[in-house]
Parts: C-alpha cells; sequence; structure tokens
C-alpha cells in the first residue's frame, strides 16, 4: 500500500525512504519478517497483539484433528499435554533472562499478579515477623495490576500503598513487605530501572514482582541475573501468542520452596492424580499451576514462540532501538511542530519498545491512520502508541507511518 507524500514533507520523505532502504537491507532480523501472515498494512500495534507466526494455523489444526480427534485423552500423555506448562515455560525463560526450571505458563497475567503479589506477602511475613505490612504498587501501572493489589492487599491485611517508580526507593521501610512494578509503563514506553530497583527493594528486607508485559520478546530482563524474585507477563504482544494466549509466572530457584501460592489447585499438588483432601504443593515451577491448561491456545503459543529460535535477545534490542530511534526522527522532520509531544523517554536506557506521541484529537487521528494503512492505538484521552516489534517490523514501515502521520495531522 502506497502512500504519496504531501508537498510540505516530500523532499524529506525521498532522503528517509533511501536511508530505511539502506538500513533494511543490513538488517540481521530482516528474514524474519517472512514468518509471520502479513500484508500491506504497517502494522505498528505488536504492543497489544502480536502479528500471527506462519506455523500457527497448521500446528492448531493438528491439535484439534490429531491431538484432540484422533488421539483424545491420550494425548495428556502422548502429545505432551500434561507438561506443556513447564515446557513452554523453558522456552520463553532464555527471553527474559532465566534458567530452566523457573517460568510456569498458565491463566491470565492478572491471575499471576494475585498468585505473584499474596506470595511474596506471605514470604516476607515467614520471614520477618516484625510486621511487614505494606505493599507499594506502581502508581501508574495498567489499570488491573492496581485492582490486583488493592485485592491482595485486604486478602493479607495490608496497606497499599501507590508510589511512582521512582519513588519507590525513598518510600521502602521496615514495613514494606512487597513491592509490583511495570518494567515497561504501557502508556509512555518508559523503561524503568529493573537491576537498580531490585536491588533497592532487597536492601529494604522486601521482595518484588515484576510486570513484564511490555517488555519481554522486546528487551534483555535479565531475571536471574538481576536477582529478581517473582515476575509475571503476557504472551500476546511480543510473543506473538495470540489473543488472550496464557500468561507465565516466574518463580526465583532460591525461593520455590517457599512460595505459598494464594490459588492452590489440582494442577499444582506433589500428586495430582492421588485426589488427596489435603494439600501438598508440587516442587519447582509447577507450584505456580491451578487447573487444567488451556490446551489449545497453549500448544498455539508453543507454535508461536518457533519463531525466537536462533534470534539473540540483544540483537532484537539494538534494532529496536534503531527503529524508534528513526521514527522519532521521521516524525520530527515531516510533523509540523507543536502538533504532538513525544512522552517517551528519549534517552535509550529509559526507553522500551514503542512510541507515544500526546495528540489533543488522539482518538480521530488513530481512526484516520488505521483507515490509511497504519495500524496502532488510542489511549485516552490524548494519547498515540506505535509499537515496534524488531521480528517483523522494518525501516521502511517506520517511515511510511511517520508520513502518514504528518498527512493525517496535516
Amino acid at each position: 500500500m502506497s502512500e504519496p507524500a504531501s508537498e510540505l514533507v516530500s523532499g524529506l520523505a525521498a532522503e528517509f525512504a533511501v536511508r530505511a532502504e539502506k538500513l533494511d537491507a543490513v538488517d540481521e532480523l530482516r528474514g524474519k519478517r517472512d514468518a509471520f501472515v502479513l500484508d500491506d498494512v504497517t502494522y505498528l500495534d505488536g504492543n497489544s497483539l502480536g502479528a500471527l507466526p506462519s506455523v500457527v494455523p497448521g500446528r492448531v489444526e493438528d491439535v484439534v484433528r490429531r491431538q484432540w480427534g484422533e488421539l483424545r485423552i491420550r494425548s495428556w500423555e502422548e502429545s505432551g499435554w500434561w507438561t506443556a506448562p513447564e515446557r513452554i515455560g523453558d522456552r520463553i525463560a532464555p527471553l527474559v533472562g532465566a534458567a530452566p526450571g523457573q517460568v510456569v505458563v498458565g491463566d491470565s497475567t492478572s491471575v499471576n499478579v494475585f498468585k505473584a503479589l499474596v506470595g511474596a506477602v506471605r514470604m516476607a511475613g515467614d520471614a520477618d515477623r516484625s510486621g511487614r505490612d505494606e505493599i507499594l504498587v506502581d502508581a501508574t501501572t495498567f489499570p488491573t495490576d492496581g485492582y490486583i493489589a488493592e485485592s491482595a492487599a485486604r486478602m493479607t491485611g495490608c496497606t497499599l500503598r501507590p508510589v511512582a517508580p521512582a519513588e519507590v526507593p525513598g518510600v521502602l521501610g521496615d514495613r514494606t513487605a512487597a513491592v509490583l512494578l511495570n518494567h515497561v509503563d504501557y502508556r509512555t514506553g518508559r523503561l524503568h530501572d529493573l537491576p537498580a530497583l531490585t536491588a533497592t527493594v532487597h536492601e529494604a528486607g522486601a521482595y518484588v514482582v515484576w510486570d513484564l508485559c511490555h517488555s519481554a520478546g522486546a528487551l534483555p530482563v535479565g531475571l536471574d541475573e538481576h536477582g529478581v524474585d517473582l515476575a509475571v507477563g503476557c504472551t500476546y504482544k511480543y510473543l506473538n501468542g495470540g489473543p488472550g494466549s496464557p500468561a507465565y509466572l516466574y518463580v526465583r530457584r532460591e525461593l520455590q520452596d517457599r512460595f505459598d501460592s494464594p490459588l492452590p489447585g489440582w494442577n499444582s499438588h506433589a500428586e495430582p492424580f492421588g485426589m488427596r483432601g489435603d494439600y501438598q504443593p508440587a516442587s519447582g515451577a509447577p507450584r505456580g499451576r491451578v487447573g487444567t491448561p488451556d490446551i489449545l491456545s497453549m500448544l498455539a503459543l508453543e507454535a508461536a514462540l518457533e519463531v525466537w529460535d536462533g534470534v539473540p535477545v540483544e540483537a532484537v534490542r539494538a534494532k529496536s532501538l534503531a527503529l524508534t530511534d528513526f521514527f522519532l526522527e521521521c516524525v520530527t522532520a515531516y510533523v509540523p511542530e507543536g502538533r504532538v509531544e513525544c512522552l517517551t523517554p528519549v534517552a535509550h536506557e529509559e526507553r522500551g519498545s514503542q512510541i507515544a506521541l500526546r495528540c489533543h484529537d488522539a482518538g480521530d487521528v488513530m481512526k484516520r491512520l488505521i483507515e490509511r494503512g497504519v495500524v496502532g492505538d488510542f489511549r485516552a484521552p490524548d494519547v498515540l502508541r506505535f509499537g515496534f516489534t524488531p521480528l517483523y517490523v522494518g525501516f521502511a514501515d517506520v517511515e511510511r507511518a511517520a508520513r502518514v502521520l504528518a498527512r493525517t495531522l496535516g
């Protein structure tokens, strides 16, 4: 799909188009685009829903027709359904900097936030009987994390204290039991300092839970390296697992025997088929399971994760920064000064893989962008969000998106 450049930016557009072509030619990840089902739409909404990996439809058909249709209940063993939560967790683990045996897949992000946060408070109580009864939560978080934190506080008898991530070091204290933070702010794309904040929380004797929804698959996380206690994340954004694909829970190996999930289920029992009346948690990552896994979505996710074979996360991060740098440069050149305001930090160490632009008529602008074949999304009241998924977004996509944005605003 082509869009004629406006008279105002036509000269610059030619220059930037040539640069985009050269950048795409030397892009080491450019071949990954062919692993996705894409059309001529410029898709910059992978931070909400990743594109469909081309291997998934055939794999899902096999799961439905052969594994379910022919093998039926035998597939729990013969097709590996029963072990899927840990097996797929081990495929996600390298993408978040975790060794095998610490990530389990299942449930939604919200459910896993609840498990992780209550588990963190319980561990804090077991380790320190001096009255740790406060939970800190990212005041800028996605609303559900706040709702879950409020419920977890009521359930555990804690006080909930919303604070901005930058304020956390100044408010930690002897009462702090757990801290729930977002690695990347969903609205602005700001990347928070996971290593420093994790270390600061630990110095105060508390536990930290990180929400990785907007960072996993877009940049290195380093859960093991930085001693993160617990983490959660979705799989339908940069991991391309599909709408509603199951989330994951990370529990650091050293904490697994102390992790006391508030949602014990038969799937996390040490003897799941023993059908005993008393609950005894399984060892390792499986104690983060609850009920019967969602096999159709889970195995679609497993197929989708194959696109990551041979892809270093460091290469993804390098391209992400190059894409967002180029987009900001194009927007600055094409869009009249003062028409939009960038909310995303310019500094690389503070930027995720999206660009958020403030625009007073953002809702209407995004509708018109989508009509013209550039898909991002709108966040009330005035934010245009553009997500850059390095596995399938190229520099020509970036140039075109900025050019169409300028035309739409002009």
